[in-house]
């Protein structure tokens, strides 16, 4: 086990090595700056647009399709994935973090406009879309799309999916309620099953019923935590930027970080956390019921927003404020630790454990949804029900799974499902841009004409 953790910690420090940090970053700068910054300016329409409804093709609401890709997105990144980048990285790593976010709200635009813009109906009836299309018919590389969907059925199954968000689920409800990890385990696997079956209108379903109840709820514990500690807050925030660019000194049970850890560990849990330049929001984007991709674009730039820009942070200044990342728990109990602080340590890891069981559960249910969309493409039909079975029973192992060892195979997979759709995102980059101008041209034009009518 140790030569195998050694051997994936090897791969993903290459992965995540300059040349993947330099592309995410770089691709999002590039997008940020020849779109205007949109994350600020089309901001304001995002939010009107989110709730308008219409008789548009599509097989979901606009919101069911935010809310499916924030399925996937709020998870245990802003918990443990947030913990394990400040306790390797220092707090610094919230900085480099928050400008993954901030950039990534322009990577996300780009994908899911393409995502809308390529979308296609398959044999039952149902939009199909993601860079596995835009890949194959936007720039002919068939094979780049092939390899882009084998790396999201991997990081369905063996990453992001099934055995982090399994891991921490059974984990939590032991530690939290006692309960057994079999019962745990059985339980899981059932609702897993009873979901996934109905497909993408019901994992719609459940998401725009469940996140915005738990994002709320995790932001309003995460809100009363810093209000009673209101005066640590500027002292975190100048801790924060000064160690994003300092090295940080080894401490309590804090081993110590460079600047160059801040940026790796800051950056890769963010794109853990929110999926910019991943290529696995676009395959919710693509149900959306829209005739504009811009729009939907604009609709599913704000997934980095709520999940990085709020909810991560939330968790890292807890983190920082209590002091936490200097002891020597990690992961959900680094957070736990946190919330015990400012709170009861009974109510603490209650407030950690729900939050990572509701969380964990719907990301579960997201990346169902994003490997079977890479199956389709590969296989056809054939393969939609032995993928679900194959899923779930993948769900049924995953408590089984050495911690460590899960994150470190995570990050390998992550990494390699974002350079094919990087790379179709800078190749197609022109029509991003003509198709982005254009709308926004229309939509003042309209605005001009309304205020002289």
């Amino acid at each position: 086990m140790n030569s195998l953790e050694t051997a994936l910690a090897t791969l993903s420090s290459w992965v995540w090595g300059p040349p993947l940090l330099i592309l995410l970053l770089g691709t999002g700068l590039y997008f940020t700056l020849r779109l205007g910054m949109l994350q600020m300016r089309g901001l304001p329409l995002a939010l009107k647009l989110m709730f308008k409804k219409g008789d548009q093709p599509g097989d979901v609401s606009r919101f069911g399709a935010l809310c499916t890709a924030l399925a996937a997105t709020i998870g245990t990144g802003n918990i443990v994935g947030v913990a394990t980048a400040v306790k390797l990285g220092g707090p610094g790593a919230l900085f480099w973090m928050w400008l993954a976010g901030f950039l990534g709200m322009a990577t996300k635009y780009a994908e899911c406009m393409l995502a809308v813009k390529y979308r296609r109906t398959d044999e039952r009836g149902e939009q199909v879309g993601g860079p596995m299309y835009y890949i194959a018919e936007g720039t002919g590389l068939r094979w780049l799309a092939k390899l882009f969907a084998l790396f999201t059925l991997l990081v369905a199954c063996f990453g992001i999916g099934t055995f982090p968000q399994v891991n921490a689920i059974v984990d939590g409800a032991r530690i939290a309620f006692a309960l057994p990890n079999t019962l745990t385990m059985v339980a899981l696997t059932a609702l897993v099953a009873a979901v996934v079956i109905g497909g993408i209108r019901r994992i719609a379903q459940v998401a725009t019923a469940l996140v915005p109840t738990m994002a709320i709820g995790y932001v309003v514990a995460c809100s009363v935590l810093l209000m009673l500690n209101w005066q640590a807050v500027p002292a975190a925030f100048a801790l924060i930027f000064e160690s994003a660019f300092n090295p940080v000194a080894a401490g309590g049970g804090f081993a110590g970080a460079t600047v160059m850890m801040a940026i790796q560990f800051g950056i890769a849990r963010g794109v853990f956390s929110n999926e910019a330049g991943l290529g696995s929001a676009p395959m919710a984007a693509a149900a959306a019921k829209t005739n504009s991709p811009v729009e939907q674009g604009l609709v599913s730039m704000t997934g980095p927003l709520f999940d990085t820009l709020i909810i991560c942070t939330l968790t890292g200044l807890a983190l920082v404020i209590s002091g936490a990342w200097q002891g020597e728990a990690a992961g959900a109990a680094m957070t736990s630790a946190a919330f015990n602080g400012a709170l009861s340590a009974f109510i603490g890891t209650k407030i950690i454990t729900v939050a990572l069981l509701f969380f964990a559960f719907t990301t579960i249910l997201g990346w169902c949804y994003y490997g079977e969309r890479a199956v389709l493409f590969l296989m056809g039909e054939r393969g939609r029900y032995p993928y679900r079975v194959i899923f779930v029973g993948l769900v049924a192992i995953g408590g089984l799974l050495h911690l460590e060892l899960i994150w470190l195979l995570a990050d390998v997979v992550n990494g390699l499902m974002a350079v094919p759709n990087l790379i179709a995102l800078l190749l197609l980059r022109r029509e991003i841009i003509e198709d982005t101008r254009a709308y926004l041209a229309g939509v003042t034009l309209q605005a001009l004409n309304a205020k002289t009518a």
